[in-house]
């Protein structure tokens, strides 16, 4: 039996991956997972203002190439930090692609140091001059499908 634990990298851009799942837009699936202490503070993806119809039920709201309708995931995990009152000063994001410039702002504005993404997207020039710039870093992780396998598989050991 392997013993082996999963890094936290890979624990945490899992649970991101994972709220990708619920996003309610159709162009692009993302999740977000905001950690602090390695311990997870918020979490989100993308997809419409509560109360509002999701681009699955009614199509995107595009216009000049953006969905006007959807709110990015980092943004809803920030958001969920200010709406209960859960400081984001020093802690680390999570996201399943590499962040857009408006959101690359607003997590460096929110105290934010380390950036983890696991898709190249669109990889604005500007947001990276910024997180560098700001003494932030960024980096790009990897999973290990090890550690996901498992979950796929019916078969079950004998615990003992």
């Amino acid at each position: 039996m392997n013993n082996e634990r999963i890094p936290w990298d890979q624990y945490f851009m899992a649970q991101a991956v994972l709220l990708s799942l619920r996003s309610t837009c159709t162009r692009l699936e993302v999740g977000a997972t905001l950690v602090r202490d390695k311990r997870i503070i918020a979490g989100g993806y993308n997809g419409a203002v509560s109360g509002d119809v999701h681009c699955i039920d009614e199509g995107c709201y595009v216009v000049d190439g953006h969905c006007l309708r959807t709110i990015h995931a980092e943004m809803n995990a920030l958001l969920q930090c200010a709406k209960l009152g859960v400081p984001t000063e020093g802690a680390e994001i999570y996201v399943t692609h590499f962040p857009c410039l408006a959101c690359t702002k607003a997590i460096l504005q929110a105290g934010i140091k380390k950036i983890h993404y696991l898709h190249d997207y669109r990889n604005d020039s500007y947001a990276q001059s910024l997180i560098k710039q700001l003494g932030a870093s960024v980096h790009q992780v990897s999973l290990d499908q090890k550690y996901f396998a498992k979950l796929l598989d019916n078969s079950t050991e004998e615990v003992g």
